[in-house]
Parts: C-alpha cells; sequence; structure tokens
C-alpha cells in the first residue's frame, strides 16, 4: 500500500503517521524528543523515529514509504530544508532536508508546525472549502497560517501569520520578541493561565480552570476571561483588516473551551469591525492531529510536484 511518513515535531514529544494517498492514517505513533539530552540528541531522536517508521511500513504494507514530510517548531527556512532556529529544542541551522533524506533515501518537505497545521485544518478540516482563511492556534504562544487557494503563505523570508506578535496593548506585558503588550502575552492559554493563577491565588491554576470558573459565573474568572477575549478580538480585527479570509479556524488549548471561548469571541470581532466584512469563526476540528497530517500532505505534495516536474 502507498504510503508515506508525517512526523511533528514538539518541544517534548513526537508525534507520526503513515498516511496513504487519500489522507488516512495507516499507523500512528509517539516518541519523546530527548530534549533533555541536548539539541544533537533531538536530531537523532528525528531520524531514528522515522527510520522506524519505514522498517513498519516495510513490514506491514509490503513497501517502503515515497517520501516523508516533517513539520517542526521555530523558524524554518522550507525552500532550502533548514530547521534555523528552535529555542525549545535548542538547536540552529540544522539540514532536516539533507539529512532524513540520507537516512531515509526518499524525498523530504519540511515545514513550520503552526503553518503545517494549517494547511491540514485548511485541507481536511475545518477550513474546506474556504479558499481563504486564517489558522490561528492559541496555547503556550499565537502563531498562524494564512491559508490562499489550498497553500499556505510563508512569507518572504518564512515569517507569515506572526499575530501573535501584534502589539495590542504597547503599555502591557513584556514578550520574549522584544516589544511590549503582544497578543500573545494577552491572549494565549498561557497568558490566561498566569492571569488565573494570580486572581485566583492558586499558582497551579490554568486556563482550563478558568474556563471553569467562567462557566459557573465566577467575577474573577470573568474579568480575567474578557480582557483576554478584548485582546484577541483586537488582533483578530487586525488580520482580517489584512488579509480578508474567508474563515478563521482558531485551534490550541484555550479553544478546548468551546462556546465558553467562541460566543464572546464572535461578539467581541463583530463589534469592533466597521467596513470588514465578518468571516465565520469557528473551533479547528482536527486537534492534536493536524501537524501529522499537514506534514503527510506535505509529503505527497512533494510528491506530485516532482511528477510533474
Amino acid at each position: 500500500m502507498k504510503h508515506v511518513i508525517a512526523l511533528d515535531v514538539g518541544g517534548t514529544g513526537m508525534k507520526a503517521a503513515l498516511v496513504g494517498a487519500d489522507g488516512a492514517l495507516l499507523y500512528e505513533a509517539r516518541r519523546a524528543t530527548g530534549r533533555e539530552r541536548g539539541p544533537d540528541a533531538v536530531v537523532e531522536s528525528i531520524l531514528a523515529f522515522a527510520a522506524d517508521l519505514r522498517a513498519y511500513g516495510e513490514e506491514h504494507f509490503g513497501e517502503s514509504a515515497l517520501a516523508a514530510g516533517v513539520a517542526v517548531p521555530g523558524i524554518v527556512d522550507a525552500e532550502n530544508g533548514v530547521a534555523l532556529f528552535s529555542a525549545n529544542l535548542g538547536w540552529s541551522d540544522i539540514p532536516m532536508r539533507r539529512l532524513l533524506g540520507e537516512r531515509l533515501g526518499v524525498p523530504v518537505a519540511l515545514g513550520h508546525d503552526v503553518r503545517t497545521g494549517g494547511l491540514a485544518e485548511g485541507r481536511i478540516g475545518a477550513g474546506r472549502g474556504a479558499d481563504r482563511f486564517v489558522f490561528i492556534p492559541l496555547g503556550t504562544g499565537i502563531a498562524g497560517a494564512i491559508g490562499i487557494g489550498g497553500s499556505i503563505e510563508a512569507g518572504a523570508h518564512g515569517s507569515a501569520g506572526e499575530i501573535g506578535h501584534i502589539v495590542i496593548r504597547p503599555d502591557g506585558p513584556d514578550c520574549s520578541c522584544g516589544q511590549r503588550g503582544c497578543l500573545e502575552t494577552l491572549a494565549s492559554a498561557a497568558a490566561v493561565s498566569r492571569a488565573w493563577a494570580i486572581a485566583s491565588g492558586d499558582p497551579k491554576a490554568d486556563a482550563a480552570d478558568c474556563a471553569k470558573a467562567v462557566e459557573s459565573g465566577d467575577p474573577a474568572a470573568l474579568a480575567v476571561w474578557h480582557d483576554a477575549v478584548d485582546a484577541l478580538a483586537a488582533g483578530l480585527v487586525t488580520a482580517l483588516t489584512l488579509l480578508d479570509p474567508r474563515t478563521l479556524i482558531i485551534g490550541g488549548g484555550l479553544a478546548e473551551a468551546g462556546e465558553t471561548l467562541f460566543t464572546p469571541l464572535r461578539a467581541a470581532v463583530e463589534e469592533r469591525i466597521t467596513f470588514q466584512k465578518l468571516p465565520h469563526i469557528v473551533p479547528a476540528a482536527l486537534g492534536d492531529t493536524a501537524g501529522c497530517l499537514g506534514a503527510g500532505l506535505l509529503a505527497w505534495d512533494l510528491l506530485s510536484t516532482e511528477v510533474s516536474a
């Protein structure tokens, strides 16, 4: 059975799959990155995991994978197949495409984790059928993927979609990017967790706890939630002013709050717009499989490109 290898590399763990031509997940596996042992160990873990996946495919599907796709965090030069930098993984200038290609003996596509997840959401998830969409996961930080005609726009330097670093409140908290008041310092799951831990007096409280308290009508939780939703709406209106998407897909940990997030968020965006067209604001559909599915799509796209060339 024809298939490709798909790898989604996170800060501490990797999700992987063998993906069929129809996008079906034929086999799934997870493994730690080995980050605590340093960047060289992370690279070797990725290479070894991919080799094990190739062996599994040969044994169970009667043939080797045709290609591989890998999604990694940080700054990525997808065109040249180089993982330029990741603070989470501690690496820089890793020639991932070459290393994996040498280990596997097949063509390899490299992508940024959020843009790769956005590719999957756009084609086979919540954005299916939308010619223009923006995918925004709300996790430890906030990033974005801009979808146009079934592809993801990476930008001239591979940094398109960094909506988390739109400055919402210039006098706001310091951001790791060097600015103050960036969207991700105000409306990410991590930001809500920090604010709720302070407001609740419980240092272990997180965004999920805040959402539950909101549902029960806790005034302090409602205040924290309102601040985050207000900041997020401001960032989304900036994005839709610039990009005019048909659909805004919201994913990540904060989106797991469901309508506790989406009902006030849709209202806050609608209140802010003037001449802009209100897009559909919908939850992501693929959960934590989006990156892996997107990596598989990258691999199949690579094969299609090589055939057409």
